[in-house]
């Protein structure tokens, strides 16, 4: 199961969605395309906008800037997130941690 933790400025993502077989796996190349996109127009915006390190099954992205658009694209990627989530209960997970 790919999961999703989301705290304050940093999203982690981990697993493997195990819908099918490796490289037939259209959940997991759904996931893995919405966040890269994510990712790459923040970038593509402002070069300083987040940090990310990708792991053996984990991506850790760190959100360093306030402006509006790129927290519109983080919000409508957790939201593109969330939405795989409701059709694959089974194979994607999404954990909003509050801030305490």
């Amino acid at each position: 199961m790919i999961k999703v933790n989301i705290k304050n400025n940093q999203i982690i993502v981990t697993g493997h969605a195990d819908y099918a077989d490796y490289g037939k796996d259209i959940v997991c190349a759904s996931a893995s395309s919405i966040v890269i996109t994510s990712i790459n127009v923040c970038l593509r915006l402002d070069s300083q906008s987040l940090e990310y390190k990708e792991e053996k099954d984990k991506l850790t992205i760190d959100i360093k800037s306030n402006d509006e658009n790129i927290k519109s694209i983080i919000e409508n990627m957790i939201s593109m997130l969330e939405e795989l989530a409701k059709t694959y209960k089974k194979n994607i997970k999404i954990v909003k941690e509050e801030d305490r």
